[in-house]
């Protein structure tokens, strides 16, 4: 899933650090030292009072099929949208990796080789205005991924996977392209029935990560006029109907929410009221951290989405501090060449090796910010291994060699590089770290920061980019939902974008190694042919691995059953969470 660069870097904003840290867990509780454990409970979780939610950013909408942003995506399915499956509470990864049964009876049933998956919806679980929930209401939810010229920017993994051409979408198709979308997801009654073109080994994790299956009712669809509605079938409602993208929500519990048919290892729905904040304003972050740090008042019952940033770390000392947690994110960040600009390999091999990925992380906010990455393919998504082609650089880089590879290459030096990046402090900082070891290698690096928008930008064939900073975190615990959505070209490119394949990179050898892993039956072996199709994107130098986010959170006092779990992506597991009364 995308991840909002100037956003989740804003928490490092302003910030040089000279961090000289002991080994985890810090000194005592009087040290000036951050805490890379912290408390993960805060105290035995109870049930009622209200919860304040501080999140410093806007998400793009409220509709489940246009959602993906991961903290949104992890809220959400724990408060107002439930699906067939999802992820348990759990801070043991295997466990959190494993679905559950949700609105359906169980976790589905296969046929023989994953191309076709049934689930039995269970009786009596209902929308917030009393409706049943049917297998229409499934039915239709996923019909609306396809029409992606109106219900746009979410995922669409649906639209290659689903046993049905030439279809629509729900507003525009006729009658014979419904039939046949009808037949692609079969109703009757309680039992719904999805035919693929196919095998889906892993559709159970895709059900439970994202939201682009969830149900929708038909009857209340405005289309693209849905962006901010909400239709809860989760324990809380959204007070008026509707999300307001700047300012958020107040979530009262749903009178139509049955808690027997849900299960509390999924939700446990403790506060009776959430007030949900945004301030999207560029000071929030401190805002929402110097609040949080005071424990005044409301704040004292309050879930801060944003990590801490560096310039307050010598403020989490004493209780504070018991009030913090460091934990590794879902998110790897990584430069993209332009493979229409940069079609030299070994200039992209000469990129990679000079780059300073120690001072990278330093410019991140240090080792309670990020750790150096040595593939895409984030270490908690299963099958990981290091790519080889990055794993033995040396972390502060190798200029002598980056050198030779650029004299190797034949180019004339200097060669001139344009470095796009979404502009905040942080990444001002990260650019000025590659700029001076590229600039010393042989390179004419250029900054190019973007203000306003920015993968709409770099998504475009026709930019004038050279490399990419970029981000991302896998849509559920599979490595085919990063290395086939960034740099498969088939669903990647038009005539008017590449993308979330930034570099416009294309090879019929990582294609083939992508339908073979997409074809396997067995997990184990879709993994390898996964882990020899990232083994070529280094080769090709299709990216360059920088670091791995970390979260180093606060709560308030008197917040209850925190914890950071793998189910909510290591955002606060709103799953869990209370206050105390």
């Amino acid at each position: 899933m995308r991840i909002n660069v100037k956003r989740m870097l804003a928490a490092s904003a302003a910030a040089t650090l000279a961090i000289g840290l002991a080994g985890c867990g810090g000194g005592d509780s009087g040290s000036d030292e951050p805490n890379a454990e912290g408390s993960s409970a805060g105290g035995e979780a109870v049930a009622g009072g209200t919860l304040y939610y501080l999140q410093h950013y806007p998400f793009e909408s409220a509709d489940p099929q246009r959602i993906y942003y991961g903290l949104e995506l992890a809220n959400f399915r724990r408060l107002i949208y439930r699906g067939l499956v999802g992820f348990p509470i759990s801070e043991d990864p295997n466990e959190a990796a494993t679905p559950v049964a949700d609105l359906a009876t169980d976790t589905g049933t296969p046929n023989e080789d994953a191309s076709s998956w049934t689930f039995t919806i269970k009786d009596g679980v209902t929308w917030e205005d009393g409706s049943a929930i049917t297998c229409e209401d499934f039915r239709y939810g996923a019909s609306r991924v396809f029409a992606n010229d109106l219900i746009t920017g979410g995922p669409n993994y649906i639209l290659s996977y689903l046993d049905v051409k030439n279809y629509p979408g729900p507003y525009k198709a006729n009658d014979k392209q419904q039939a046949a979308f009808d037949q692609a997801i079969e109703c009757d009654g309680n039992t719904i029935t999805y035919n693929f073109n196919k095998p889906w080994a892993d559709f159970p994790l895709a059900v439970a990560s994202l939201t682009m299956m969830d149900p929708y009712k038909e009857s209340v669809d405005q289309g693209a006029k849905s962006t901010w509605q909400v239709l809860s079938n989760g324990p809380y409602i959204v007070e008026g109907g509707k999300w307001a993208k700047n300012k958020g929500a107040t979530l009262v519990r749903n009178e139509n929410y049955d808690a027997s048919l849900d299960d509390p290892v999924l939700r446990q729905a403790l506060p009776d009221v959430i007030e949900y904040q945004i301030n999207p304003s560029e000071t929030s972050v401190e805002l929402i951290i110097d609040r949080v740090i005071a424990d005044a008042g409301n704040d004292q019952y309050a879930v801060p989405a944003p990590t801490i940033p560096p310039t307050r770390y010598s403020q989490i000392v004493g209780p504070v501090k018991d009030r913090s947690v460091l934990v590794d994110s879902p998110y790897n960040f990584y430069l993209v060449p332009n493979f229409d600009r940069v079609t030299n390999v070994d200039v992209r091999r000469a990129l990679a090796a000079a780059i300073d990925l120690e001072g990278v992380v330093k410019a991140r906010g240090g080792e309670f910010a990020a750790a150096r990455a040595k593939s895409i393919w984030n270490t908690g998504v299963g099958g990981y291994v290091d790519n080889p082609a990055f794993a033995d650089l040396p972390d502060n880089g190798d200029i002598e060699l980056a050198k030779q590879l650029l004299a190797d290459s034949g180019e004339a030096t200097p060669y001139p590089i344009n470095f796009t990046y979404s502009q905040s402090d942080t990444t001002d900082k990260i650019a000025a770290v590659l700029k001076e070891n590229w600039d010393a290698a042989g390179f004419d690096v250029t900054l190019d920061p973007l203000t306003d928008t920015y993968y709409d930008v770099i998504s475009k064939p026709e930019k004038t980019s050279d490399v990419m900073f970029a981000g991302w975190g896998a849509d559920w615990p599979s490595a085919m939902t990063v290395l086939p959505p960034l740099f498969d070209s088939r669903p990647n490119f038009s005539s008017t974008t590449c993308g979330n394949n930034y570099g416009c990179y294309q090879s019929d050898a990582f294609e083939a190694l992508v339908d073979q892993a997409a074809n396997a039956t067995d997990i184990d072996e879709q993994n390898g042919f996964l882990q020899e199709a990232d083994a070529l994107l280094g080769e090709d130098v299709a990216y360059i691995p920088l670091y791995l986010n970390k979260f180093y959170m606060l709560r308030g006092s008197k917040v209850t059953g925190y914890m950071n779990t793998p189910s909510s992506s290591m955002n606060p597991d709103l799953g869990a969470i209370g206050v105390e009364q």
